[in-house]
């Protein structure tokens, strides 16, 4: 890996203590796709740039 997260995204997970962020490897899913987390399945509702301050990664905002 070249380090800057090129091959990596985010997952932006609610639960009921608070959102959460998840690192994951590849691309991130489409607008639309299934992705279980922690068993739960969610649906991935919005693609956008990681909320971190630098951070160059996607990220995929989960809803239920």
């Amino acid at each position: 890996m070249d380090g800057d997260g090129a091959h990596q995204h985010l997952l932006f997970v609610w639960k009921t203590s608070g959102y959460e962020l998840v690192e994951q490897d590849g691309e991130p899913p489409a607008i639309g796709a299934q992705v279980e987390v922690e068993g739960q399945q969610l649906r991935v509702t919005k693609l956008g740039p990681s909320p971190l301050p630098g951070d160059r990664r996607m990220c995929a905002y989960l809803g239920g």
